[in-house]
Parts: structure tokens; C-alpha cells; sequence
């Protein structure tokens, strides 16, 4: 089972999808009569909420010659935290996929098994200083997901030529409020945003030569000791040209034989 290389990316190609959903929201800072003052994208990186938890701790003042190097908020982060299959999606696991691939000199068949369901649980974290700015960032993802985002995914553009529709469904949201501490320590506020992504995972792909032409030799004196055929039966789509996706039709040819000899499948010819 195990020993055969392939990978897919539809992992990696989710993060990336999921990441592309969050990549452009924006805050904006306005003066106390509401004239806005600044516009800010919120930066987006793919990492774990502990990572910026540690960094933000390293700088908890708001004074002090470490301020050079604290963190910029608001920022967003998120990362993957589990993996569980899914057995209400499951499908006939002994059913195959098969897209047809042509280059300048081959036609060849892929065939692949059904894909394997598995649910991906992804957190996406929004850190902010201030309440109005989590607000705001919250509020700009939350009308889009009732629960669930739906992302088309390439799956495979080489081989297998498929895409698939993935939901990222929206399961709940914390929140929390560290504002403690005198008046130079930092608040930080944290919205942590749990999803769960419905994707499926391939196998790997088998290709093969497509047999477009078929011939049956029959016979009518097989049981003596050297049996000659009597008649031959070709099959082959019409037009010969034509892939399983494309409307065709068969031809098929008889022959008559009287001549004693049979097919050589060493030679591919009659002797």
C-alpha cells in the first residue's frame, strides 16, 4: 500500500484558499466628529495564536526602550488545529475517476480511486488594542458566513482536471479582554474565529494507454490440435478520434477467414 509517491496539495492549496478570504479587510481611524483619519490593512500571516501571544508578552509596556520592536496591532493570524474524517460524505471507495490526457505525441487514460472526506479545523485569530477595531474586523467576516463560505478549488489541473466547491463553515467565535494591569500596560484584545473546511483527499494516479480498437479471432474447430479462426470481429469508436467525453458511436468490422492462419501477438500480425 504504502512505497508509492504522490502528493496532491490539497492541503496546502485550502490554507491558501482560506487565507485569500481574510487577506483584505480593513480598519478605519477617524477623529471624534467621525472625519476619517487613516485607513488600515490588517496584516494576515499564517501562523499559531501562541507565537503572537509570546511576542505580545514580550512587550507589555507601552513605554519603555523595547517599543521599537513591538508588535503593530491589529493583526490577524491563523493555522491549522486538527484533522478528523468525515463518514457522512464518504463515497464508494471502489469507484474511479479517469480524465483523458493528450500531448504532442500520447493519449493517455488517468484514473484515479474517490477521494477520501476529511474535515480540517482551522482558527483564525484577530488581535486588537482597542474595542473599536475588533469590531470592526469581526464584523466585516461574520455577514458572509451563515454559516458556511463556499471557495471553488482547482483540485488538479494536470492529470485529473477536477474543481471542487469547499465550504469553510463558520463554527463559533471567543473572545477575550486582557485588560489588566496599571495604566502603561498594553490591552489586548482577542477574537479567535473557529472554521471547519470540508475538503477531500486523492490517492494517487494511475495512467494508462487507451485501447480504441478491439479484435476477437473466433473459431470453429477449437478443440482439435491446431485450431485455425474462421472469423475476426473489430471494434473501434466512430470517429476513431474521439474521447470518452465527446459523442461517438461504434463500427464493428467481421471477417472471414478460410486461410488457416492466426494472429502472432508477438508480431501483430497473421501467420
Amino acid at each position: 500500500m504504502f512505497g508509492q509517491h504522490f502528493y496532491h496539495k490539497q492541503i496546502r492549496k485550502t490554507v491558501i484558499a482560506f487565507g485569500t478570504i481574510f487577506n483584505n479587510i480593513n480598519i478605519k481611524r477617524t477623529d471624534s466628529s467621525g472625519n476619517p483619519l487613516q485607513t488600515i490593512r490588517v496584516p494576515l500571516s499564517y501562523a499559531p495564536k501562541e507565537k503572537f501571544l509570546a511576542r505580545l508578552d514580550q512587550q507589555a509596556s507601552l513605554t519603555g526602550d523595547d517599543s521599537s520592536v513591538a508588535i503593530t496591532l491589529p493583526r490577524m493570524s491563523f493555522d491549522i488545529t486538527g484533522y478528523s474524517y468525515d463518514p457522512t460524505r464518504k463515497l464508494n471507495k471502489n469507484q474511479k475517476l479517469s480524465n483523458v490526457t493528450t500531448n504532442s505525441d500520447t493519449t493517455k487514460l488517468n484514473t484515479q480511486y474517490s477521494p477520501v472526506p476529511y474535515d480540517v479545523s482551522i482558527s483564525l485569530n484577530v488581535f486588537t488594542a482597542n474595542s473599536d477595531d475588533g469590531l470592526q474586523i469581526v464584523e466585516q467576516i461574520l455577514p458572509y458566513f451563515q454559516p458556511d463560505y463556499t471557495v471553488t478549488i482547482i483540485e488538479d489541473a494536470t492529470y485529473m482536471d477536477t474543481k471542487r466547491d469547499i465550504p469553510f463553515i463558520l463554527n463559533n467565535v471567543d473572545y477575550d479582554d486582557s485588560y489588566s494591569g496599571d495604566l502603561t500596560t498594553n490591552r489586548r484584545i482577542i477574537y479567535t474565529l473557529n472554521f471547519t473546511a470540508k475538503i477531500y483527499l486523492y490517492g494517487p494516479i494511475s495512467t494508462s494507454a487507451i485501447v480504441k480498437k478491439v479484435s476477437a479471432d473466433l473459431y470453429t474447430n477449437a478443440q482439435s490440435e491446431s485450431p485455425s479462426r474462421s472469423e475476426r470481429v473489430t471494434v473501434q469508436p466512430n470517429p476513431t478520434s474521439a474521447d470518452k467525453d465527446d459523442t461517438y458511436t461504434y463500427t464493428t468490422t467481421l471477417d472471414f477467414f478460410d486461410d488457416g492462419k492466426n494472429y502472432d501477438e508477438s508480431t501483430g500480425s497473421d501467420k
